[in-house]
């Protein structure tokens, strides 16, 4: 099974990678699956490339179920 997680774009590096920010951690992604992403947007990124593009509501909601996993397995 293939797990994709969301992040927010905080940094555009070149046309192809992206700073992207999650749960507090920043990593470079490759965008080059995808269309052109903008400063703000959210991905579902998947070994270290964006697959596709979300909105931010869906993105927020993706995480508060992550973050529900994360507390489980913490207990």
């Amino acid at each position: 099974m293939c797990l994709a997680v969301p992040a927010k774009v905080v940094r555009i590096l070149n046309d192809f990678t992206v700073e992207v920010e999650t749960f507090g951690n920043h990593a470079r992604v490759n965008t080059s699956l995808i269309e052109q992403v903008k400063l703000g947007d959210y991905v579902l990124v998947h070994a270290g490339f964006a697959i596709e593009i979300v909105d931010q509501d869906s993105a927020q909601e993706s995480l508060a179920l992550w973050r529900e996993m994360y507390a489980v397995q913490s207990s």
